[in-house]
């Protein structure tokens, strides 16, 4: 980033600066913007299999950014001159989802008035883009196998069989796994859309993109909502960003952005113009951190600390220690030598965090 602007002692954040040169990738659908090396090694994959025609299984909690990682496999593809069609198959009454998809032929059902095409037949020579797929019922699973092994449907009502020349790309919040042992989701199904697998990281696991994705929605509602009077974020307000954990991920941070621009009288967005929820977190890590009138045993609380975080740490990252090495700004080895020095193998306080703390297979 550029050597940070000062006005009276306040340090400003702002574009174009810091995120136009961490946009890793602009897509149809908006820009792609960090420089966790977790978002680029899915960069990385995506644009390795964006030629190929196999199908990708987009992975990752709500927010995570999904749609625009799938806008950018097809705008790397040979389909980018065809259209990509988006299906929220969460947001379709299950009654209807086998019309929306595949089409329906004049009077199929009650209120079926003319020939519906469906968005597999809009779809045709680009790329279908199925979020939350495992909202989908079995009868539609059922369905969607047969046009991925085929490339073939039939409309509803209609006893045609249509070929069809798309690309299908998924995504979903859910553990298809779990959901395939639970039967709600078809086994043949999910190893026909796992064919390759991309998991975008929650934004808390990615705290170095927080300031580069806030200034860049900054930039964009200042200039949304006229108020350019805005110019930029107090460090308290950064801190208590950088340090809130984000469940909502990056939508969540762009409407406390919105909220802020909109709310805050400038010209820095302060801590009091972020959600509440924001600052509650802030405050309660400020009392945690206050020094007791009985004082405190400083390295046995600095040691406690440091033991919460690399928990957390090796919980995140289901006890891979590269992972949370780079989490925690660490070297492996670094981490390694801290854990056999703590004994955490033997801790039984928190068992999952035992449990991390003896790795994985990601760690050979």
């Amino acid at each position: 980033m550029e050597p940070e602007r000062r006005s009276s002692g306040v340090r400003l954040v702002e574009e174009p600066a810091g995120p136009v040169r961490a946009t890793l990738l602009p897509t149809s659908r908006g820009k792609i913007i960090g420089k966790h090396p977790g978002i680029r090694g899915v960069i990385g994959v995506l644009k390795r299999v964006a030629k190929s025609n196999c199908t990708v299984l987009v992975t990752g909690e709500s927010g995570t950014g999904k749609e625009l990682a799938v806008a950018a496999l097809h705008d790397a593809s040979s389909r980018a001159k065809g259209p990509l069609v988006s299906v929220n198959c969460g947001a379709i009454p299950e009654t209807l989802i086998e019309s929306e998809l595949f089409g329906h032929a004049k009077g199929a059902f009650t209120g079926a008035v003319a020939t519906h095409r469906g968005k597999v037949g809009a779809a045709e020579g680009g790329t279908l883009f199925l979020d939350e797929v495992g909202e989908l019922p079995l009868a539609a699973q059922v369905k969607l196998l047969r046009l991925l092994q085929q490339r073939e449907y039939s409309p509803v009502g209609d006893s045609r069989t249509v070929k069809c020349d798309l690309r299908v790309v998924a995504a979903t919040n859910r553990d298809l796994e779990a959901e395939v042992v639970a039967g709600r989701f078809r086994e043949d199904l999910f190893y026909r859309l796992n064919v390759v697998q991309v998991r975008l990281p929650p934004l808390r696991e990615r705290s170095e993109d927080v300031e580069l994705l806030a200034g860049f929605f900054l930039k964009a509602y200042t200039e949304a909502s006229g108020r350019e009077d805005v110019t930029g974020f107090t460090p308290e307000a950064l801190d208590a960003l950088r340090a809130h954990d984000w469940p909502g991920n990056i939508r969540a941070l762009e409407n406390a952005v919105e909220r802020a621009v909109l709310l805050c009288p400038g010209p820095l967005v302060d801590v009091e113009d972020l959600p509440q929820k924001v600052r509650k977190g802030r405050a309660a890590r400020s009392e945690a951190t206050a020094l007791p009138d009985a004082g405190i045993d400083l390295r046995a609380a600095v040691s406690a600390f440091e033991n919460r975080l690399i928990k957390q740490a090796l919980e995140r990252t289901r006890g891979n220690k590269n992972r949370a090495a780079q989490l925690l700004g660490l070297n492996r080895t670094t981490l390694v030598e801290m854990l056999k020095r703590k004994h955490f193998e033997d801790t039984d306080a928190e068992p999952g965090a035992a449990r991390a703390a003896t790795g994985t297979d990601d760690d050979r």
